[in-house]
């Protein structure tokens, strides 16, 4: 009998062993951060429609079709990943958050978005919002007030093959006058009052939705609709998102 041999197996053995324990410890003490060696996005992009989304009557069977396909994950730092799926908003660095994953669906639900759409997005952050509507077949116009999370959405989104989005670093408040006029708008930060120019900026028959009130405090997500020339105003729900900055 060649003991080297067998002391070889024996070794290779009980290192497959101590290797396998250490694997069911780090799975049962550490779930968070095994996913991202083997999680199913998949999946957990499904329980997110299925318990957060459909369960508050967000009905679109495109919207759901988009919050299902698209990588959220992808779209935050990757120390967050495994939260990516949260019923929550996420930080995203410099002072910004990616939306809940209902707020999203639902200020997307409301402007009625279809293929061929083009709009407005004020609020670039991570780009996961530019995605959901991409995903829907509309062109996305992006305006990011910083340079970092401008860069860093683009890069995502042009990895992801979106074509249909266009990323700019610049003023919000300015809108995007020689793209106008647009289908829709979404502003995904809080000015204190709803910016004159992207009233201007939005063609007859187009929506808005805008999260309005002062910084620092809950504010109404209004869905506004431009109709012969003048704005139809409802007001949605309670949100808190970060400020608008006109600068």
């Amino acid at each position: 009998m060649d003991m080297k041999t067998d002391g070889k197996k024996y070794f290779s053995k009980i290192t497959v062993m101590v290797f396998s324990i250490l694997l069911i410890f780090v799975i049962a003490v550490f779930p968070a951060k095994f996913t991202l060696m083997g999680q199913n996005f998949e999946k957990l992009r499904h329980d997110m429609v299925e318990e957060q989304l459909k369960k508050r009557d967000i009905k679109s069977e495109a919207v759901l079709e988009a919050m299902r396909t698209v990588p959220r994950h992808l779209f935050v730092p990757k120390n967050m990943q495994g939260e990516a799926y949260n019923d929550s908003p996420l930080p995203i660095g410099l002072e910004q958050t990616i939306s809940q994953p209902y707020v999203v669906a639902f200020m997307t639900e409301r402007l009625e978005p279809v293929p061929g759409m083009k709009i407005l997005e004020i609020g670039t952050g991570s780009g996961y919002q530019a995605a959901i509507l991409a995903q829907l077949g509309c062109d996305v116009y992006t305006i990011e007030l910083l340079e970092e999370l401008a860069k860093s959405a683009e890069k995502v989104l042009t990895d992801l093959k979106f074509d249909n989005v266009k990323v700019r670093h610049g003023n919000g408040y300015l809108g995007w006058p020689e793209a106008a006029p647009f289908d829709a708008i979404i502003v995904t930060a809080a000015p204190e009052k709803i910016p004159e120019r992207l009233i201007e900026q939005l063609k007859e028959g187009g929506k808005m939705i805008v999260p309005v009130g002062p910084v620092r405090s809950v504010q109404s997500l209004k869905l506004l609709t431009k109709k012969d020339n003048r704005i139809i105003e409802e007001d949605l729900l309670p949100v808190v998102f970060v400020p608008m900055v006109n600068k």
